[in-house]
């Protein structure tokens, strides 16, 4: 059920779980760096066990105020933080599922995740199908008598896919299954997955959330079910936020729509420039025409976020070489922050993945992913041909293309 909204996302996300009541007090969120919280007697202690004035494992006087902001920001429920974007997925999956149990996932995800699934949760007696991204029937063909999760992430990582969420939540529904999604590179700016019926949003919340590179940050938020449930694992666990760091992720949130805003044009505009550079074979980002998920796109995202991917004319070592030409765009991996980033994902975020896998993702040598920050455009794409005049072959015209 789609969840009414007070107010619109660039106020949700300066206001969002504060208070608005008049009151003398401050301003900023204080941070409550405490482990533990004093008690009265011993009838109190019991009654603030399960409060976030007990322990800070258990939860935070900060942290429920993010964590309030983040379910405004989703239209959901309930959202809870952790120590890291893969805390959360790991976390979160090993509260929803047991021995015998099966997930279906699309094979382009994060590597970390691929990882996860396919080494990690099967030595505790769990399966996962990897199928095509937005290939329905195949999702359909891979769920089992014991399949318990469909798992996606949209957009995708580095090929900037978009899934059909829609049809995701249909056919969960349809055998009564958990949707699950890695939403970071779109945030709750350009989409929220709960209004098209997914169950549960994860978020690396140190990309976009934390938008400064300065935190790391999991997020997951969705049915309150859901996110009690998980809550009860991470106690357990222990990677829960550090309330500094909270602090610093409400900061983060207070600027959000307006830097996820900019990121959206610049890309936009970058990704149009590198199309007709005669030195590059092909561009990944949604909102240009010629993408395959164009028009999934248009209906289900307000902006194609900050992150795009584009293939050189070459090898990967010319790849190497324009990422290394390039001065705005620093040489670092994640995305997400003002500060525009460059990397080759073979090397990076799917080196961990084997060739094999990687083509079949698509996932190329001569690959370069961008993450686009607030620097001024302009100033960027110059940046960009002067990296690109290191390629000594030409093209006619680019290709736009998955």
């Amino acid at each position: 059920m789609k969840k009414k909204h007070q107010f619109r996302q660039e106020t949700e996300a300066v206001r969002g779980g504060t208070d608005l009541s008049k009151k003398n007090g401050p301003l900023t969120t204080p941070i409550y760096q405490t482990s533990t919280f004093e008690v009265t007697d011993m009838q109190e202690q019991l009654r603030v066990t399960p409060t976030d004035s007990f322990y800070t494992r258990y939860g935070n006087p900060t942290s429920t105020v993010a964590e309030k902001a983040i379910a405004e920001l989703e239209g959901v429920d309930a959202a809870l933080l952790f120590s890291s974007g893969m805390a959360a997925i790991t976390t979160s999956f090993l509260s929803l599922l047991q021995a015998g149990d099966h997930v279906v996932a699309q094979r382009d995800i994060y590597g970390g995740v691929i990882k996860f699934l396919s080494q990690w949760l099967p030595k505790l007696g769990i399966e996962t199908t990897f199928v095509d991204t937005n290939d329905i029937e195949q999702h359909e063909r891979a769920i089992r008598p014991n399949t318990k999760i469909i798992h996606v992430e949209s957009p995708t990582n580095p090929n900037v896919r978009v899934v059909d969420l829609e049809k995701i939540a249909a056919l969960a529904r349809k055998h009564h299954l958990i949707t699950t999604i890695d939403s970071t590179f779109s945030t709750p700016i350009n989409c929220r997955p709960a209004e098209w019926g997914i169950d549960l949003v994860l978020h690396s919340g140190t990309k976009y959330f934390g938008g400064h590179s300065d935190i790391i940050c999991g997020i997951a938020a969705g049915r309150r079910d859901l996110i009690e449930q998980i809550h009860h694992t991470r106690t357990t666990l222990g990677c829960c936020m550090d309330p500094h760091a909270v602090f610093l992720l409400l900061r983060g949130i207070k600027t959000l729509a307006v830097r996820v805003e900019r990121q959206n044009e610049s890309a936009l505009r970058i990704a149009e420039f590198l199309s007709q550079h005669p030195k590059i074979a092909r561009v990944h980002y949604p909102m240009l025409k010629g993408h395959p998920d164009h028009a999934i796109a248009k209906r289900q995202i307000v902006g194609g976020g900050g992150v795009l991917s584009f293939e050189v004319e070459g090898s990967g070592a010319d790849a190497c070489r324009v990422g290394e030409a390039l001065s705005l765009f620093t040489l670092a991996p994640s995305l997400g922050g003002v500060d525009s980033l460059v990397s080759i994902p073979v090397l990076t975020s799917h080196a961990m993945i084997s060739p094999e896998l990687r083509k079949k993702m698509g996932v190329t040598d001569q690959m370069i992913r961008l993450s686009v920050g607030i620097e001024h455009v302009e100033d960027l794409i110059a940046d960009l041909e002067k990296g690109l005049a290191v390629l000594s072959t030409t093209r006619k015209e680019a290709v736009v293309a998955d």
